[in-house]
């Protein structure tokens, strides 16, 4: 089973940005891909199971970013 879920983060503007959140968001439990379109703040997290958006949200945190 694959899940596919796209949020917006506030705050990103570069590279580092996105690798941070990246990075973050990879460490959470079931995640397998992550996808970041800075244009659009737009996050797209594949994992092999349903996250809820506290833990996104926690992992976002961790990065320095806040979910929209």
């Amino acid at each position: 089973m694959s899940v596919t879920s796209t949020y917006t983060v506030k705050g990103m503007t570069c590279g580092h940005c996105a690798s941070s959140v990246t990075e973050e968001l990879v460490d959470v439990e079931g995640v397998t891909g992550v996808d970041v379109a800075l244009d659009s703040g737009a996050v797209t997290v594949t994992s092999t199971r349903e996250l809820s958006r506290d833990e996104v949200a926690a992992a976002i945190r961790e990065a320095g970013y806040k979910l929209v």
